[in-house]
C-alpha cells in the first residue's frame, strides 16, 4: 500500500502529488521533464520532497511536519531503473543476490533465490554476465534483484522503453502476471499511453508537475 501527498520544487515549476494505491498497478504518463522520475525518487527516498507525507505499507516514511525522512534502504521498496543498473563485473546470480536484505531483517515477503530465478525464467542465465545477455533478459535480472529486497512496493522507471516490440509485449504480460502473483502495488512510469492502459489499474498524467487523473481501468477498482 502506498499513500503519498507531497510537493517538490523543481526548476520552473513545483511537482504536486496525491496518490493512494492498495493493490494493482498505478501507471504514470507524461512528457519528458514533467516530474515522473522525481515522483518515484521521492517515494523511494532518493530525493527529499519539499513538503508532505509518504506512507508505505501503512508506515510513515516521510513527513515534513514531523521532520521524518526514513533512508531509502529502510523503506522496503524495490526500484527498477530505466537502464537496469546491473553490475557488469558480477554474474546474473550475484547481481540478483545484491538485492537481498542484509542482516536479520525479516519483514516483507521473502522467496529463495532459486524461486525468484524460476519465476522470471532466468535460471539458465545465473552464471552469465550482463554483457552476455539480451535487453529483455537484463530487464528480468533487474526485476529479480528488486524482488529479492522483499519489497512492499515496486517502482519501475520506463522499464520497457529500450526493448523491441515483441519482447516489450511479452514483458508487459509478465509484469501483469507477476503483480497478481506477488500481491504488492507497482508504480510504473511510461511515455506510452497504450502501455499505460494495458498495464494500469489506475492511470495518472503528470505535466510540469501537475497531476491529472486519467481514470480507473480495471473492474477490481470500481
Amino acid at each position: 500500500m502506498i499513500e503519498a501527498r507531497f510537493g517538490k520544487k523543481l526548476p520552473g515549476f513545483e511537482l504536486e502529488i496525491n496518490i493512494a494505491l492498495t493493490q494493482g498497478i498505478l501507471t504514470v504518463v507524461g512528457p519528458s521533464g514533467a516530474g515522473k522520475t522525481t515522483l518515484l525518487q521521492c517515494v523511494a527516498g532518493l530525493q527529499k520532497p519539499s513538503w508532505g507525507e509518504i506512507r508505505i505499507g501503512g508506515r510513515l516514511v516521510f513527513s515534513s511536519r514531523k521532520a521524518k525522512n526514513v533512508p531509502a534502504r529502510e523503506r522496503r521498496i524495490g526500484y527498477l531503473f530505466q537502464d537496469y543498473a546491473l553490475f557488469p563485473h558480477l554474474t546474473v546470480e550475484k547481481n540478483v543476490l545484491y538485492g537481498k536484505p542484509r542482516g536479520d531483517d525479516r519483514r516483507g515477503k521473502r522467496l529463495p533465490l532459486a524461486e525468484v530465478l524460476r519465476m522470471l525464467g532466468i535460471e539458465h542465465l545465473k552464471n552469465r554476465y550482463p554483457g552476455q545477455i539480451s535487453g529483455g533478459e537484463k530487464q528480468r535480472v533487474a526485476l529479480a534483484r528488486a524482488l529479492m529486497t522483499a519489497p512492499e512496493l515496486l517502482l519501475l522507471d520506463e522499464p520497457l522503453s529500450a526493448l523491441d516490440p515483441e519482447t516489450r509485449g511479452a514483458l508487459q504480460r509478465e509484469l501483469r502476471r507477476l503483480q497478481i502473483e506477488w500481491q504488492i502495488p507497482f508504480v510504473l512510469v511510461t511515455h506510452d499511453l497504450q502501455e499505460a492502459e494495458f498495464l494500469g489499474d489506475q492511470i495518472i498524467r503528470i505535466d510540469r508537475g501537475r497531476q491529472e487523473e486519467l481514470g480507473i481501468c480495471r473492474p477490481a477498482f470500481q
